[in-house]
């Protein structure tokens, strides 16, 4: 019989004092709290009676002070809020997260990628061929290649010497990003929601960025479906609602026809089966098993958005078989593509897919 063996939690993110730490802990608590500065503070508080990370030096007092000094809090009617400032923080902070993890170690799945005689740099670099373009030698390697290979004696350089840097080509793409919040999201003693806004949060910062001329609509959800802005993420909570699925496809490929673009997609977050459809003014609704009606419609509108030409990537963080298998019917007439992902790999999942549909070649 297996046992288990349990041990004292020793955290090992909290601050070590100091402001640029606290604040760290404080942006992170936000995106837990939906953005309510007072909560999030009085868990620091809370913290900070268990784990000590502040002294008779540098105090909590003295950390509001200063998040009020600095421009991160504001009093509103009697209350402590958060600005634009932090919202941006809290941004940032979601991108390094997510985007460091993606540096240090990819998928291993996702990395085929189209490169050549594009207009944008990576990090590829190959052997000189025929037909390649002068601009695109790397004179540096390749003169350290020429040293390496013939000696610094009798410099010679030849063609086999030569490196060449590899180009992405450089495409516009307008996404769409789909966020469940049916209720199912913070059920199971799970939350689902937070790495789902963090996620959101991050590419927002990403195409503000580095692809700036790339749009970003972020489509929620329930039994209803309305777009959000990139400021409405940190306060971003689930709701007691069902999830229409069929009402996010439809406002999202909405979005995306008013956009100019070739490149077109939507990402659609989501843990659960879709469970209502508005008809008439009146919900129809039904959490019982696959209920056909909506199914359906849910499914002709997939086919609608391949007929559109905009691939649908479902990031499920469901691992029940029979919604498994919707999603594989779901994406194999939509012509997309579905990731079965764990929260913690949602945002890398994402990061990847986005810059790797971003460098293909439109014909």
């Amino acid at each position: 019989m297996k046992g288990y063996q349990f041990s004292k939690f020793l955290p090992n993110e909290l601050p070590k004092g100091g402001f640029d730490e606290m604040l760290k802990l404080f942006t992170q608590l936000l995106n837990y709290t939906a953005g309510d500065a007072g909560e999030a503070l009085a868990w620091m508080n809370e913290l900070d009676k268990q784990y000590k990370f502040t002294n008779n030096d540098y105090g909590m007092g003295d950390f509001i002070e200063d998040l009020k000094e600095k421009g991160y809090l504001k009093e509103e009617n009697g209350e402590t809020k958060i600005t634009a400032k932090t919202e941006q923080t809290i941004r940032k902070s979601a991108l390094e997260e997510i985007f460091g993890k993606l540096k240090k170690a990819g998928k291993g799945n996702h990395n085929s990628n189209i490169s050549g005689i594009g207009e944008e740099k990576n990090a590829d670099r190959r052997e000189f061929n025929f037909g390649d373009s002068l601009d695109q030698i790397d004179m540096t390697a390749s003169i350290h290649n020429a040293q390496i290979n013939h000696g610094i004696g009798n410099f010679t350089l030849t063609e086999r010497d030569l490196e060449v840097e590899e180009k992405d080509y450089k495409t516009l793409t307008s996404t769409v990003l789909m966020i469940d919040i049916s209720h199912s999201m913070i059920l199971y003693g799970e939350d689902r929601i937070t790495p789902a806004k963090k996620t959101a949060m991050a590419l927002a910062e990403l195409i503000k960025t580095k692809y700036p001329k790339d749009t970003l609509d972020i489509v929620v959800f329930g039994n209803d479906a309305w777009p959000i802005t990139v400021k409405d993420l940190p306060y971003l909570q689930v709701g007691p609602y069902h999830t229409n699925t069929f009402a996010g496809l439809e406002l999202a490929t909405d979005l995306l026809r008013r956009r100019k673009t070739h490149n077109k997609q939507i990402f659609m977050i989501t843990d659960g089966k879709p469970t209502c459809l508005k008809e008439n003014g009146r919900y129809y609704k039904n959490s019982v098993g696959l209920d056909r009606k909506v199914i359906s419609k849910t499914l002709n509108m997939a086919a609608q958005c391949k007929r559109l030409n905009i691939p649908i990537t479902t990031f499920m963080i469901a691992k029940d078989p029979y919604l498994q298998q919707f999603v594989r019917q779901f994406t194999e007439i939509n012509g997309g593509r579905a990731f079965y992902s764990s929260l913690n790999g949602l945002g890398e999942y994402i990061f990847e897919d986005y810059i790797k549909n971003r460098r293909r070649t439109v014909r």
